[in-house]
């Protein structure tokens, strides 16, 4: 007998310490280090920061009521009790694109180091934290690097090194840092619905000469992404890429979740099968205008009022949003689409008529073969 194993094997999402992308500022004062933070996200607005500090009273008393106060603008001052605990703020930090931390309090999975003589001591203490440098700061032009720090790193001198004023070559390196944590696409074609309306597999159903499905796969391999077909357990269909719902009897809220248990680190490009009039174009206006910093970059029609679901690009962030919608006891994509922060593209309802009974099938069919 094996071993038995009490939890089943996921794989777990890449995140680095506290956020999925993240880097500390380590080894000069806190105000420093908040300043040049302020300074560097005035240069990011594209995207979604965070800072990460600890509080500097000497003194705290736990609030006996927590407060949440929203402004109407669109903003909230909170005061909660509440400790750090990496799995909660990798949930709480999970819609960010990088999370700076103060790295005087709290240990990064990446660090900027700054270098200031005045901080040799605390540097020197914190040298096991100093992992993973991605480039380094001088406060001044005439500070040297440590001994220390070259004998534990005798490459560190070849690393990027700026002064604390280069503001704008700072927030380009963070920004490719950025960049280089860009999650990479891949495809997943909805087949697993019953059909019920069309009283036949809707995969399986031919405009072009062959099954529907296989026309959809090949559109999204064509722009070179690698595509899953999306089946229930119940269907016996051969293709070596596939993926089995394992969120059972939630459509294609399912589905999109079970791609994210198979690969929470990728985006998903997600097509349905009964929508035969999406060609190369809209796909390629989609990959054009996706924007990783939203939950997912989405296609509606001009004259629709809401997002298609089911031609989107969900970003791995929206997994955790799709959860928390499922705990409430949503299983609406779209719901999720409208109520989250989504990149929209418009196109013409033309191309994303979905075909739902056999005489649309039939209508479809027409216009597509005469």
């Amino acid at each position: 007998m094996g071993k038995h194993q009490k939890h089943a094997k996921l794989k777990l999402r890449d995140n680095d310490n506290f956020a999925p992308n993240e880097i500390a500022l380590v080894g000069t004062k806190c105000d420093v280090i908040s300043n040049l933070v302020t300074k560097v996200s005035k240069n990011l607005t594209n995207y979604k920061l965070a800072y990460f500090d600890a509080s500097h009273s000497k003194g705290v008393e736990l609030n006996s009521v927590q407060n949440f106060t929203f402004h109407h603008k669109g903003s909230a001052e909170i005061s909660v009790n509440s400790e750090v605990n990496k799995f909660n703020q990798r949930v709480q930090f999970s819609q960010f694109d990088y999370v700076f931390i103060n790295g005087n309090h709290y240990q990064g999975a990446k660090q900027i180091l700054i270098l200031d003589n005045d901080k040799e001591a605390s540097v020197l203490k914190r040298l096991e934290e100093l992992n993973n440098i991605q480039f380094v700061i001088k406060l001044t032009e005439d500070t040297k690097f440590f001994d220390f720090l070259v004998e534990k790193n005798p490459q560190i001198k070849n690393l990027q090194c700026y002064n604390i004023n280069e503001i704008d070559k700072i927030s380009k390196h963070v920004e490719n840092l950025i960049k280089e944590k860009t999650a990479s696409i891949q495809g997943l074609v909805l087949a697993g619905g019953k059909s019920v309306r069309m009283g036949t597999d809707k995969g399986a159903l031919q405009f072009y000469g062959k099954n529907q499905r296989d026309v959809a796969i090949e559109l999204l391999e064509k722009n070179n992404l690698k595509t899953y077909l999306s089946v229930r357990s119940a269907q016996e269909i051969e293709i070596e890429n596939k993926i089995t719902d394992k969120f059972v009897g939630l459509g294609p809220f399912g589905a999109i979740c079970s791609a994210f248990q198979e690969n929470p680190d990728v985006a998903w490009l997600v097509i349905a099968t009964d929508l035969p009039f999406v060609n190369d174009e809209v796909i390629q206006l989609l990959l054009k205008h996706r924007n990783p910093s939203k939950a997912a970059t989405t296609i509606k029609g001009k004259d629709k009022q809401f997002p298609e679901p089911l031609i989107t690009i969900w970003e791995p962030k929206s997994y955790t949003l799709l959860l928390n919608y499922l705990a409430q006891g949503y299983s609406c994509p779209r719901k999720v689409l409208i109520n989250s922060d989504v990149e929209i593209v418009e196109v013409d309802d033309n191309f994303i008529r979905n075909i739902n009974t056999p005489e649309e099938f039939k209508a479809a069919h027409k216009e597509i073969n005469d």
